[in-house]
């Protein structure tokens, strides 16, 4: 018997960053988001010799246990040992279990595209299929959240593992207390047609690290520096902005809409723009662009760009001229899945 599960990548559209528990915590988030058909993958082969076997193939790493009720932590796969505690504690009333995890995603961790989250999410999917655990889709979602950021503490927003569950596009709420309201956008299929024409993913070929820019926002959010909490509430604003014009169909909006919510997001901490992304954005601009972004924290990772369709291809021409990576990804509307092959 094989598990095997997946949970799709996202793309940030508007108000990434209001969805750290210092800003949400406060004045409420808002971000909107939609999934793409780039993955994180993850299969679980039971074994009955005693041992756990994590293997992340897409950085060729491997770790291997004895199994034991709690794993202590892992520099080398932290978020692998990370969701085996938590089910094991939450699930299994601490007896341990025996088996070859094997992981690997579409994307580059620091893309910008949410991997970490996602490949948490596809973690949790599969036990959740192996073990037969009664956890819906807000459940996976706020445990993905628990591992990441509660039990491991690594910084980071709450959209991710949402996204990565819930699939499609979703306008997300946050508040206090953890509250979390998902709204799926019920887009027309034109509509979700001539964003996908209109759109490009270049990347920069730079990875960072997510945390540092975020603790620089957390500690902005926490101080009340005005320019930065500023530049929060208009992201939030533009999320709003952004939802409506989709769902109108109003591209040009949309465009605007992208256009202000990058300005305000390099107003949320210094470290989420530098001189190379600027060329970057600049060189787009002047090669049929009519607005861009950096997906997620920001720093590097992916760029989204979007462009009038008919502009697409000498867009791409141009693009491929750089040192980076061009991909033309489309829209899913499905989150996470998991099945089982009994005969392999």
């Amino acid at each position: 018997m094989i598990i095997r599960s997946k949970a799709p990548l996202r793309l940030g559209l508007a108000g990434g960053g209001t969805d750290i528990t210092a800003y949400y915590n406060l004045y409420g988030g808002y971000v909107l988001n939609a999934t793409i058909d780039l993955y994180a993958y993850c299969s679980i082969e039971p074994l009955d010799n005693g041992r756990i076997i994590f293997q992340a193939a897409d950085i060729n790493a491997q770790e291997e246990f004895d199994s034991v009720s709690r794993l202590e932590r892992s520099t080398l796969l932290p978020l692998h040992n990370g969701v085996y505690n938590r089910i094991v504690s939450d699930y299994c009333g601490g007896k341990p279990l025996s088996f070859k995890m094997t992981t690997f995603s579409d994307a580059p961790a620091g893309s910008g595209l949410g991997s970490s989250s996602t490949m948490v999410v596809a973690m949790v999917k599969a036990f959740v299929e192996w073990l037969n655990l009664p956890l819906g889709e807000y459940d996976i979602a706020n445990l993905a959240y628990c591992v990441e950021r509660l039990d491991l503490g690594l910084t980071g927003g709450k959209q991710d593992q949402y996204a990565a569950t819930f699939g499609g596009f979703n306008f997300m709420e946050f508040f206090e207390n953890e509250k979390v309201i998902v709204n799926p956008l019920r887009l027309k299929r034109w509509i979700r047609n001539e964003l996908e024409v209109s759109l490009v993913l270049y990347y920069t070929g730079v990875s960072r690290e997510s945390s540092n820019i975020i603790n620089e926002q957390i500690e902005h959010a926490k101080r009340g520096d005005n320019k930065n909490i500023e530049g929060m509430h208009e992201m939030k604003r533009q999320a709003v902005l952004m939802k409506e014009a989709l769902l109108k169909g109003d591209f040009k909006s949309f465009s605007q809409c992208l256009l202000n919510g990058w300005a305000a997001k390099k107003n949320a901490a210094a470290s989420i723009t530098n001189s190379f992304l600027n060329e970057l954005y600049n060189y787009a601009m002047d090669h049929g662009a009519e607005s861009a972004k950096i997906s997620g924290a920001g720093g590097g990772g992916f760029m989204m760009i979007y462009t009038n369709p008919c502009n697409r291809i000498k867009l791409i021409r141009a693009l491929k001229n750089k040192d980076g990576m061009v991909l033309t990804p489309s829209f899913t509307e499905i989150g996470t899945q998991a099945w089982t092959i009994y005969n392999h």
